[in-house]
């Protein structure tokens, strides 16, 4: 091969890169990009086989439920749902989980964690702009 014939191979693969949306992805070589589209596809099948698994042990209502759950927690949601799967897995879940089973699942959740408590603490004396009025 000559220079100019490899110049166009090297054109084609970063025009190809950019077009997949890797841009140069220095120093990766020519495998980054299809080791990242082996993780989308990954993370989609996994994402596929945990609602299939939700749907089958969810009634439509605690599903509509835990999906306006995710709106505003998605981690609460999150964690529910690996609860539920868990528990469908050991042979615990007898019946589809119904809206009151998955308040009360909520409860226990929300009774085991602790809220976060943000604790403002002002230094004093420093630099306090009202001894200026003072006068």
């Amino acid at each position: 091969m000559d220079d100019e014939e490899l110049n166009r191979i090297r054109q084609a693969r970063l025009q190809q890169l950019k077009a997949q949306g890797g841009g140069a992805s220095g120093g990766r070589g020519a495998g980054g990009g299809a080791g990242q589209e082996q993780q989308a596809q990954k993370q989609q099948q996994e994402a596929e086989a945990r609602q299939t698994i939700l749907n089958q042990i969810l009634h439509p209502e605690a599903a509509d439920r835990l999906g306006r759950i995710r709106l505003v927690k998605e981690a609460r949601a999150t964690e529910v749902e690996n609860r539920l799967i868990m528990l469908a897995q050991t042979g615990q879940l007898r019946q589809k989980v119904t809206e009151e089973q998955l308040k009360e699942l909520l409860n226990a959740v929300a009774d085991n964690k602790e809220e976060e408590k943000i604790v403002v603490s002002r230094r004093k004396g420093w630099d306090d702009d009202d001894d200026d009025l003072d006068f």
